[in-house]
């Protein structure tokens, strides 16, 4: 599962930033076509509700698609073999 932010919802509320308990969320910087400036993703695959949700078949966190008013976040599903970035924190 891999996190979306639909550019053509989102009116740069920024709430996810604030809920997102791996922080995965930063204020975006440019505004878009619209004039919204959208919140960017940083490291998503920081969230465990990302990496797990298929293995455990469930939600579990999803504060930031719940928060946002305006339904801009959802997953979707990965296509097989799409090239995935790995990070290692220590």
């Amino acid at each position: 599962m891999k996190l979306i932010i639909d550019e053509t919802r989102c009116k740069g509320c920024n709430l996810c930033t604030l809920v997102c308990p791996y922080s995965i969320f930063q204020e975006g910087t440019t505004p878009n076509r619209r004039g919204v400036v959208v919140p960017v993703l940083d490291r998503p695959e920081r969230c465990t509700n990302c990496r797990l949700q298929k293995l455990y078949g469930r939600v579990l966190c999803g504060v930031c698609q719940m928060i946002c008013p305006d339904q801009a976040i959802r997953w979707v599903d990965e296509k097989p073999y799409e090239p995935q970035k790995v990070v290692i924190e220590y």
